[in-house]
This record gives C-alpha cells, sequence and structure tokens, in this order.
C-alpha cells in the first residue's frame, strides 16, 4: 500500500524518483558509436598534441637572432611539410622553407611568414623583422600526455568525440543505455492509422514518452497498448520485468477509478510503492514506486500530463542512471508575456512560447492550458513553472520557465 497519500511537492517527489539511484555499469564502445553517450570515467590524453614545436603558417624556419633586423639574407638547406620532417638542423645564416603543421627543425625557433621574404633561388631574404617564437605552435599547446580533458558524466558531442579521437583512444568508456520500458493502458486507445470506433481515441502518448527517453540516451521497448483488465496488466509489468528493464514507464491507469489498474498489478507483484499524487498541474496523479531492480513511474493518461512529467522525472531519472554531470532541468529567467490569475495548492507547468525582447526571455503561456490539448503543446517552446500559491500576475512580471529542448 502507498504510505501518504497527501499531495507530495514535486521536488520532494523528484528526490524520492532519484534516491538511491547508481549511474549503471560501463562499456568500452567504438568512437564511430559514442555520439551521445556518456563518460563512465575521466577521459586522458594518450598522447601529446602538438607532439612538437610545428609552424602555424607557410613561410621559413630560422634562427630568431638571424632575422631581429630586416633585411637578412639566408641560405636554403632544405623543405619540411605536414608529416615530413627535416633531418638536418638550421645554423646560423640559414633557413628551410617551412608549410603549415611542419616541424621546426632544430635550431630554429621562429618561422618567418611567406609574405614578409623575396626568394631568388636558394637564398632567401626576410624583409621585415621577426620576432623569437612568432608563427610557431609550441608542442602541447593543445594538451599533454596525462591531462585530463574530458571528464566522468559529460555526454559527448561531436566536438569531444574528435578531441578523444586526436588523443588517440579507439574506444571510450561509456556508461551502458538505461532500458526503458513503456506500456498504455486503455480500452480506449487504438493504433495510429486506426479508424476509432465509439468511445475510442487515437493512442499517442508512447511516442512521446518514447522521443524523451531516446534523446535522453535510453534504450526504448515499446509494450504496446495493453487493455482494461488486472491480468493483462500485470502480465505488462512482468514482461517488463523479464525484458531486463531499468525504468518501466506506464501510461494511464495511474489513478484510483474502477478502471485504473496499474497501482493494484504493481502491488500484485509486489511493488514497494513511494507516491501516486504529486502537487503539480498537469500530472498530480502520478505514481512512482520498486519492483526489484526496476523503477516503477505510473503517469497520467492524457498526453499533456504524461509529457510533463516524462520531463520532470523520466528524464532527470535517466540522466542519472547514465551517470549524467546535470541532471536538473535547467530553468532560465522571464518575464510574462500576458496576465495571470493567483494560482492554488499545485505547481503549474504551462505551456508557453518564447520571444526575446530588448534582451529579455518572454514567456507567453496559452490562453488554453486543457491537459488533453496536443496542439498547444507542441506549439509551445517552454514550460511556465508557478509555484503553489502564487499571487496573480500581470504580464511583464517575473518568471521562471523550463525549455523544451526537443
Amino acid at each position: 500500500m502507498v504510505a501518504d497519500v497527501a499531495l507530495l511537492p514535486v521536488a520532494d517527489a523528484l528526490a524520492q524518483v532519484l534516491a538511491g539511484v547508481e549511474p549503471l555499469t560501463g562499456e568500452r564502445v567504438p568512437l564511430a558509436e559514442v555520439e551521445g553517450r556518456v563518460l563512465a570515467q575521466d577521459l586522458a590524453a594518450l598522447r601529446t598534441q602538438p607532439p612538437e614545436d610545428v609552424s602555424a603558417m607557410d613561410g621559413y624556419a630560422v634562427r630568431a637572432e638571424d632575422v631581429a633586423a630586416a633585411p637578412a639574407r639566408l641560405k636554403l638547406i632544405g623543405e619540411v611539410a605536414a608529416g615530413r620532417p627535416l633531418t638536418a638542423a638550421i645554423r646560423a645564416g640559414e633557413a628551410a622553407r617551412i608549410f603549415t603543421g611542419g616541424v621546426l627543425p632544430a635550431g630554429s625557433d621562429t618561422v618567418v611568414i611567406q609574405e614578409n621574404t623575396a626568394r631568388e633561388g636558394d637564398i632567401v631574404t626576410v624583409t621585415t623583422a621577426t620576432a623569437r617564437r612568432r608563427n610557431v605552435r609550441p608542442a602541447g599547446l593543445d594538451f599533454r600526455n596525462g591531462d585530463v580533458r574530458l571528464a566522468k558524466g559529460r555526454r559527448l558531442t561531436g566536438r569531444d568525440i574528435a578531441l578523444a579521437a586526436a588523443m588517440n583512444h579507439a574506444t571510450l568508456p561509456v556508461c551502458r543505455r538505461p532500458k526503458v520500458a513503456i506500456v498504455a493502458t486503455g480500452d480506449e486507445l487504438v493504433p495510429p492509422g486506426t479508424e476509432p470506433g465509439p468511445g475510442q481515441i487515437v493512442h499517442s502518448n508512447a511516442f512521446t514518452l518514447a522521443a524523451v527517453a531516446r534523446r535522453e540516451g535510453a534504450d526504448v521497448i515499446d509494450l504496446g497498448i495493453l487493455p482494461d483488465r488486472l491480468d493483462e496488466t500485470i502480465a505488462g509489468v512482468r514482461r517488463a520485468r523479464d525484458l531486463g528493464a531499468d525504468v518501466l514507464v506506464t501510461a494511464g491507469g495511474a489513478s484510483v477509478g474502477d478502471y485504473d489498474l496499474v497501482q493494484p498489478a504493481l502491488a500484485a507483484e509486489g511493488a514497494a510503492l513511494s507516491f501516486w499524487k504529486i502537487a503539480m498541474r498537469p500530472g498530480k496523479p502520478m505514481m512512482f514506486g520498486l519492483l526489484g531492480g526496476m523503477r516503477v513511474l505510473g503517469l497520467p493518461g492524457n498526453p499533456v500530463s504524461a509529457y510533463v512529467c516524462s520531463v520532470l522525472f523520466v528524464a532527470p531519472l535517466i540522466r542519472k542512471l547514465l551517470g549524467r554531470s546535470n541532471i536538473a532541468n535547467p530553468v532560465t529567467q522571464g518575464v510574462l508575456g500576458r496576465d495571470l490569475p493567483a494560482n492554488d495548492e499545485r505547481e503549474e507547468y504551462m505551456r508557453a512560447t518564447l520571444a526575446r525582447r530588448d534582451g529579455t526571455w518572454v514567456a507567453t503561456p496559452f490562453p488554453q492550458q486543457d491537459s488533453s490539448m496536443l496542439v498547444p503543446l507542441a506549439a509551445a517552446d517552454c514550460l511556465v513553472v508557478r509555484p503553489a500559491f502564487a499571487p496573480a500576475a500581470p504580464a511583464g512580471t517575473p518568471c521562471e520557465f523550463i525549455k523544451l529542448e526537443d
């Protein structure tokens, strides 16, 4: 049984969902497959970049003392290209033609750009004095062997992967992707592309929830639609557990009506339920519990409620399972774009559009906030967060919002 049926504040509910969550075990994955994955440990460079002093420009490798004054006539002794170093050393009065990325020959410490020279055969005249170490990329400019340049918990971008490759890593240690099983319940639901019968509606929740889970880095198991029968609901819970799901997300059937069967199905399987009512709008009838090692989030059936709950609870849970360094949804400051009435005892997450005016974000909630309406949800840029018991607020009042990055 649920210990407390009182409305639970959102922050307290999230703390219970995340309590005791440890990052999943790591695995090594080839570079070509790690985009979007999360590093399971700090990543140190296996080499120094650049490994030696190299030229930053096309020109001539020289000794600084030979070009401290101009003009200076120098004898060419060879050529240096990237990947083709010169074995001979530069001595007094000598120079070597060098191209970008070429290793500075021994004895040289400066590169004179070709625009500041004139060449006749094997004699080059430097026409502009050049200071020591000009146009040189010193060894270790980017990183040195042993430097930690990518930290544990970082979600890898293409730029990160380029850095890891340059540090000479062919594979990276990343956290295993969480397995998130999603199931919808309700006799009234039919798949998209089906002609609904009397009293039926087209199912949409699983697609939204799967998109949120995948965007956060999870693997999704779609368990389909279950009818309003206790034995079928129990079978769905068992299937998720048997498939090794780390998280089971149910959509619908989370309340306490005669046809709301998620809670009794979980109880029949021995799940320990933590809560099932949250002081939020939309999403009040959400439940959370543990079934062995599987975490269960029972979301409301209304599509907006399900989506908001996935943003506030499912996404942070996946991030913590992945060992992400940034778990919380970033909250941004702005001002309201329209008047709002006073709020009641539930924290509210209002779908709104965003505009930038005079350097300030203006968040304008839609006039209709019904939790069944998908058109405003699809058009929304953010969720305006209104605290419980917030007083009436005219347009221009400071507000906080969560950007909908998807």
